[in-house]
């Protein structure tokens, strides 16, 4: 039995899944709240506890920087150690990857049915990489051999925002007096959508419909205004989705460059499959596909949204497969 986590923000995941014949069939799912928790041994410990068996092995893919199996998460207050969580657990086939990485991992397991095309390449062999708006914003790459990917973890969201026209560049100095150090996380990821928000609101861009102001104290404000924006109830809104998603599609198209990404670019996390009729349209292609004399490398680059909310819990279980040596390719 495979335990396996995908470890955000704002929900971690736990899993078990067996594997068998080359697949992965999920035998149990529980959601935890990541901030009701003071740290992540005390969640595995609570599903364990209610958990039937013991696992051989377990994953967990943890939004954060992994170093030497150590991560301090991004948005929440903790620091995770792989010994110490073996330890507690008393689990000593456990490992610590990057959530990105493990979304990484899930691709190779997933079907056609799983990905939606936001255009009409036909994937080739070739690098990928997978970018993923959540509570914070994700990256990670796919490296092809020649024979089969292999996964690597980056912490690309965390890179310096380039503005791209006037607004853009106004945008930056909005969130400089309030962040400093403005990183594209600071706009592309939930929290940043409500940024967005805030900043065309400060400059008068669109009316806002009475007794919207408060929703933004809520702790679903983006969710609020992306609801919004796709009704079409409050013009701020969707101006506020519709620079958001430029954005996005402008480091999309930043990590395809970086990673030389021919083989295809995945659009994750939770916001990207929610905003679909958005993303469909043509802001995002276009702020993609914006990169002066590469533009013709872009053009011939597959980009599709991932819409199967397990690939991180997939991804993860199958790192733990290829670690215990029950298949370590990860090729789709």
């Amino acid at each position: 039995m495979i335990l396996a986590g995908d470890i955000g923000g704002t929900n971690a995941r736990l899993a078990y899944f067996q594997a068998g014949n080359g697949h992965l069939q999920l035998v149990s799912e529980r959601i935890f709240p990541s901030g009701e928790y003071s740290e992540f041994g005390d969640i595995v410990s609570r599903f364990l506890a209610d958990a039937r068996e013991r696992p051989e092995v377990a994953c967990f893919g943890i939004a954060g920087p992994v170093h030497h199996g150590r991560v301090e998460t991004s948005n929440l207050p903790w620091v995770i150690e792989q010994s110490r969580l073996a330890k507690q657990i008393k689990l000593p086939a456990t490992l610590l990857i990057n959530d990105l990485e493990a979304s990484a991992w899930g691709i190779g397991a997933l079907s056609g049915k799983d990905f939606v095309a936001l255009n009409s390449v036909v994937p080739s062999n070739g690098n990928q990489a997978v970018i993923a708006p959540g509570t914070g914003l994700g990256e990670a790459g796919l490296y092809w051999n020649g024979k089969e990917h292999e996964v690597f973890a980056c912490e690309g969201g965390h890179t310096d925002f380039a503005p791209q026209g006037e607004l853009q560049i106004e945008l930056l100095r909005f969130l400089a007096e309030r962040y400093g150090h403005v990183s594209y996380e600071r706009i592309i990821s939930g929290p940043g959508l409500v940024n967005v928000y805030e900043f065309l609101r400060a400059k008068g861009c669109a009316s806002e419909p009475g007794g919207f102001a408060e929703r933004l104290e809520l702790p679903d404000a983006a969710a609020a205004i992306s609801k919004a924006a796709l009704e079409g109830s409050n013009p701020l809104a969707e101006k506020a989705l519709d620079l958001w998603i430029s954005v996005y599609g402008a480091e999309a198209g930043n990590l395809a460059l970086k990673t030389m990404a021919v083989g295809g670019i995945f659009l994750g996390g939770g916001i990207s499959p929610k905003i679909l009729p958005k993303l469909n349209g043509p802001t995002f292609m276009r702020a993609f596909l914006e990169k002066g004399r590469l533009r013709r490398l872009l053009e011939g680059i597959s980009v599709q949204v991932i819409t199967n909310d397990k690939a991180g819990l997939l991804g993860a279980a199958r790192c733990a497969a290829a670690t215990r040596g029950n298949g370590s390719s990860v090729q789709k």
